[in-house]
């Protein structure tokens, strides 16, 4: 217990510090994904660029192949099998979605715990969950900008993967896991809004991670913030950080947000949406 105190105490002095100087640590694994950021970002970068980034990951690669050739991406399924064209097909936002899918899905396989490995695939599966609703909810309705939501989607729990990545110099803290999530849930808000502006995401992402959810109360969805937070209430895969805290919000969360008639009609957006957000996990996953 004793070793426990001291290394929670540490941890959370390094975070608070990390804050205060600005200053953020990515574990190696994100490496990639911040690469091909800014490759994407920059206008000087062209898609050969791009794509000799995507083709030095494997697993990275196969994804944008596997992506590009489903449905919801390629409708009129004409084979797509070099990378150029399947990053033309996805676009940019579900590229950068791609990268930091492989890049979670590693630090969940490399974590030296195991109960810390677990809780960081089950985080992963949750992430990936939320960005496929997010962006199938904003497809049916025919919004501007479903990569968009799909990137807000999976950027939502960034601050918990950066908490995980960074807890792993402390061993101990995974002698009570209820207490690290307690840590967890106190840095969550302040490290997410960190990474995503270090990440320089457009104000509409970090705005849509940041929205309260309780204000959304009115149907139907017409914000980036609505979608993702009805992304939240669909996901079938738990935060693990929720489970581990006893918080089971979804029921009363969807009862406080939508009326009778709200309910019926995200109902009915779950049942028209569930085959494009089956199709984009399996994608995503596979």
């Amino acid at each position: 217990m004793e070793e426990f105190q001291s290394q929670i105490d540490a941890f959370a002095e390094q975070i608070e510090q990390e804050l205060r100087d600005g200053v953020l640590s990515f574990p190696t694994v994100f490496d990639l994904s911040l690469r091909i950021k800014k490759l994407a970002d920059d206008p000087d970068s062209s898609l050969a660029d791009i794509a000799s980034a995507v083709k030095a990951e494997p697993v990275l690669a196969a994804k944008v192949i596997r992506m590009a050739n489903t449905l919801s991406m390629n409708p009129y399924r004409g084979e797509i099998s070099n990378i150029k064209d399947a990053i033309t097909r996805i676009g940019l936002s579900t590229l950068r979605c791609l990268a930091f899918a492989v890049a979670a899905e590693q630090l969940a396989r490399d974590h030296r715990s195991r109960q810390m490995r677990l809780i960081a695939t089950g985080l992963w599966m949750h992430a990936i969950d939320v960005a496929a609703w997010a962006f199938a909810f904003a497809r049916e309705r025919d919004r501007p900008n479903p990569d968009g939501a799909m990137l807000a989607g999976l950027m939502l729990d960034i601050g918990q993967f950066y908490l995980l990545a960074r807890a792993a110099r402390y061993p101990a803290l995974e002698g009570d896991m209820s207490r690290f999530a307690e840590v967890v849930a106190l840095w969550d808000e302040p490290v997410r809004t960190a990474v995503l502006e270090a990440f320089d995401l457009p104000d509409t992402i970090i705005d849509a991670c940041a929205a309260d959810p309780t204000a959304h109360t009115d149907w139907p969805p017409e914000t980036m913030s609505d979608l993702v937070f009805l992304a939240t209430l669909a996901a079938e895969a738990p935060n693990p950080f929720d489970t581990l805290l006893g918080i089971q919000r979804r029921p009363e969360m969807l009862a406080a947000s939508l009326g009778d008639v709200g309910r019926e009609a995200f109902q009915a957006l779950i049942d028209t949406a569930h085959a494009t957000r089956h199709e984009l996990i399996a994608a995503a996953c596979d």
